[in-house]
């Protein structure tokens, strides 16, 4: 039953609302600070190798002014003193050089040897520059593949806390999307990714304020194209942002559409409509195709565009530069040297870099950043049921259960449930009957707390189910449904379900107590055999024998029973009543039903219609009033008068 908004509205309401990426990001980084001493290693090995990076284009600067210039114009000269080369300088630049620059009398020997030292240290650099990565790369993904855990956990535990209300307005597919490709799209940008941003935009700053100080009219001529490259990558990030944001909503309509036809693959064959289903999923397959191309599109487009900038940069730099050589100009104040001019050509091409790299990664934190913005969403959103701060734990329950003047709805101001109140004492069985809508089903989640009354109560031994916690109070009580669900697992492991602690002798008790060993004994591997998805493999009274085990072995105070032979045939049927005459022996049931031999002798039949209660008392008791119950039993119940006797017989014995 679905109540609230559907699905298609939840996700158009979560594509169109307002994204708060530094929020997103603040919130990433929470999980992030429970590493803080590996991310203080990492910021330190950031700062080294970005340092690095930055002093190198320096260096081959120096490596020309220093060194080579210098033994270039010896050559020229012929002899042992300096001359300078002819290249129009009008004076000879002052370069600082690091490891010392030789005098005018020195030996060609001596440039040489200061240039080899000069090449050995940047080889120093280069080498220490790549290990250094490496061992920045390695805690990087260490940390991130940790934080991603530590998410997936947090969101697997949010939604074991999350109400019923939740899971009937969202389909499972969308939320195992949030824990399994949104968390995917965040492992690719966590780790060393995050950090390249993060480096890059540091060097970027870090060569600007270099290039400043050498020259801070070149610098700027250097950086011409440089708001014409923010712009572009801006532009192209938001469209990517938005492209990206949307694939994350297809693809988790793709799930939620896939998730639903694999698991009604025998309803689709039944009624043939595998065409029609083929035809759903290529359309919501063919959705998140054209959001991922235009996503790419933008991601594509940015790249090249970024590159061609960089080369026009470069263009700029070594022209202008070339031609203040050739002309001896001095540019405000500073002298133009062949080395000024490397250094800043090589300038350009790291400060280029890092833009082209944040551009092609910034699409993966984009679609990284949608992602955890889906998972913060659901991570956000709140219970409908959370314990009371001073909720305490629900002592051992006698069974008498209570519904006081309560009133339920699912949305707001369309009652579900009006003024009911029923008194079930210790050991009783109630059966509660009524047509489809009626609001049994409602009745029997306000027990365990899977609902909230609007207004009355729902007591327990004299306690609110509401003052107590709600796994101290579900831990008591057992439910057997209509549809029970079995896992891909042993037989075994599915009935101790119901109590994990248990032993293998107390499992087989409790299945031979629902009368399902027998055919449990004729399987191939007995309990240790393997079910398939949702028990497949087995009957449905096979499933509901399981199921009505599982609840024996929790040996719980009270009993719900929603509906659990409807869905079976009169010989298996009389198999549940055998096992239910023993498993309701003692405990308070309920027992929600449709057929006669599960009631006529319950200790009271409630009938509710449109929400009220509007009759209660015993089977016969009922039927001599001759109202709603019996226009009931006359057309819905009166089939099963063959079969009565024999139901009679197997209820009486529970007595």
């Amino acid at each position: 039953m679905m109540h609230g908004p559907g699905r298609d509205f939840g996700l158009r309401t979560e594509a169109r609302k307002a994204q708060n990426i530094s929020g997103t990001l603040a919130r990433v980084w929470q999980y992030f600070k429970r590493y803080w001493l590996v991310m203080v290693v990492v910021a330190a090995l950031v700062i080294s190798t970005t340092y690095m990076q930055v002093i190198t284009p320096d260096l081959l600067g120096q490596a020309v002014d220093c060194y080579l210039t210098p033994a270039t114009a010896k050559a020229f000269s012929g002899g042992n003193t300096l001359s300078p080369i002819p290249s129009g300088a009008a004076a000879r630049p002052t370069t600082n050089c690091w490891l010392g620059a030789p005098g005018p009398q020195a030996a060609t020997n001596d440039y040489i040897a200061g240039l080899g030292a000069v090449v050995l240290l940047l080889v120093g650099l280069y080498v220490a520059g790549a290990l250094l990565t490496g061992l920045q790369f390695f805690l990087m993904n260490t940390t991130g593949f940790r934080v991603l855990r530590n998410l997936r956990v947090d969101i697997f535990h949010h939604i074991h806390r999350l109400s019923l209300g939740y899971f009937s307005e969202h389909e499972a597919g969308d939320v195992m999307s949030r824990i399994t490709n949104d968390a995917d799209t965040i492992q690719q940008a966590i780790g060393f990714p995050l950090v390249s941003v993060i480096q890059g935009i540091l060097l970027i700053v870090w060569i600007a304020a270099s290039m400043l100080q050498k020259s801070w009219a070149y610098a700027l001529i250097s950086l011409a194209m440089v708001p014409f490259m923010f712009f572009a990558t801006s532009w192209f990030s938001s469209q990517a942002r938005k492209a990206y944001r949307n694939v994350r909503v297809q693809v988790g309509n793709v799930n939620a559409n896939l998730q639903e036809r694999i698991s009604s693959v025998r309803e689709s064959q039944a009624f043939g409509r595998e065409e029609e289903n083929i035809v759903q999923f290529n359309e919501s397959n063919a959705a998140s195709r054209d959001a991922s191309i235009r996503a790419v599109a933008f991601t594509s487009a940015l790249a090249p565009t970024l590159e061609a900038m960089g080369y026009v940069s470069i263009t700029i730099v070594a022209a202008v530069g070339g031609w203040l050589l050739l002309q001896g100009h001095i540019l405000f104040g500073t002298t133009m040297s062949l080395g000024l001019i490397i250094t800043f050509i090589a300038y350009t091409q790291r400060f280029n870099q890092p833009i082209s790299q944040i551009s092609v990664m910034w699409t993966n934190i984009q679609s990284a950043i949608a992602g955890a913005e889906r998972i913060f969403g659901l991570l956000d959103t709140a219970p409908d049921l959370v314990d009371k701060p001073d909720a305490r734990e629900m002592p051992p329950i006698q069974g008498r259960v209570e519904l006081e003047h309560v009133d339920a709805e699912y949305k707001p101001g369309e009652k579900v449930l009006c003024d009911v109140n029923i008194v079930a004492e210790p050991g009783q069985t109630v059966a509660i009957v009524g047509p489809t809508g009626a609001g049994k089903t409602t009745i029997a989640n306000l027990i365990p707390r899977f609902y909230d009354v609007k207004s009355g109560a729902v007591k327990i031994d004299g306690i609110d189910v509401r003052d107590v916690t709600a796994a101290s109070l579900r831990k008591q009580i057992g439910i057997v449904l209509q549809d029970s669900f079995l896992f891909s697992d042993t037989i075994m492991a599915n009935i101790r379900y119901g109590r994990l602690d248990a032993t293998d002798e107390e499992v087989i008790a409790a299945a031979k107590l629902a009368r399902a060993d027998s055919f449990i004994e004729r399987l191939p591997k007995a309990y240790e055999t393997v079910l398939g998805e949702r028990g497949s493999g087995l009957s449905q009274g096979q499933r509901q024998l399981i199921s009505i085990a599982r609840a024996a072995l929790a040996n719980p105070r009270i009993l719900i029973l929603d509906e659990a032979t409807s869905s079976v045939d009169t010989r298996t049927e009389r198999l549940i009543q055998q096992a239910l005459v023993k498993l309701l022996k003692g405990r308070t049931s309920f027992v929600i039903a449709h057929r006669l031999s599960t009631i006529r002798n319950a200790d009271q039949v409630i009938v509710i219609q449109d929400g009220e209660v509007v009759e209660r008392g015993k089977h016969d008791e009922l039927l001599a009033k001759g109202g709603v119950y019996h226009a009931l039993y006359m057309s819905q119940f009166r089939r099963e008068v063959e079969d009565a006797p024999t139901a009679q017989g197997v209820m009486v014995a529970a007595k």
